[in-house]
């Protein structure tokens, strides 16, 4: 029984840490107003910057292949859809669909796109988070912004918490702290 409880510990442990880190959302911890979500992550890496070029896609469309991904089950360092995703894996397929080449890794979005102040922030924009540490000033999480008006934020990504896989969440007291930044790709 001993056995037992240490290894639903440590899987229990892992289970926190891949991909960063991101649990499934609930409406209870969102804050009273959406728009008045800042940052307070101190950047600690500084990647190349990266220019984004999509074409003549446009963001709804982009959002709408994205929301048909949602079931697709979690896997670490995957970005085939018949295995799974993790965060960046996802971001990856939906842009590749339409032939964007994005870059692979979650922390080199950093300097990617157009930084945008979060109340601002439209569908088709990826938000940034730092991983389960959020002291840690790297970007270890993504996800697409599906929608955003004066009280219903929300955004798509592939979370790790219990396999759970491609889902829609919204701002709360986990995702928070740990905010990052809002780049636009889809510019006008």
């Amino acid at each position: 029984m001993k056995i037992f409880r240490i290894l639903f510990f440590i899987g229990f442990v892992a289970m926190l840490q891949s991909c960063s880190s991101s649990r499934k959302t609930s409406n209870s911890n969102r804050s009273n107003d959406i728009n008045d979500i800042k940052s307070t992550v101190v950047i600690k890496n500084n990647p190349a910057r990266r220019n984004i070029d999509v074409k003549n896609v446009q963001a709804d469309e982009l959002v709408d292949f994205a929301k048909t991904l949602v079931g697709v089950p979690y896997k670490y360092g995957s970005l085939k859809k018949e295995n799974g995703f993790d965060c960046s894996g996802f971001v990856n397929y939906v842009f590749n669909h339409f032939k964007i080449s994005v870059p692979r890794t979650t922390v080199d979005f950093t300097n990617a796109g157009k930084e945008i102040p979060f109340k601002e922030s439209r569908p088709g924009d990826i938000i940034l988070f730092t991983g389960s540490n959020a002291s840690s000033g790297v970007v270890g999480h993504m996800g697409i912004i599906t929608i955003h008006d004066k009280k219903n934020f929300r955004f798509i990504h592939a979370a790790s918490g219990n396999g759970v896989g491609v889902i829609i969440s919204e701002m709360n007291s986990y995702f928070i702290p740990r905010f990052v930044k809002v780049i636009r790709v889809f510019l006008p």
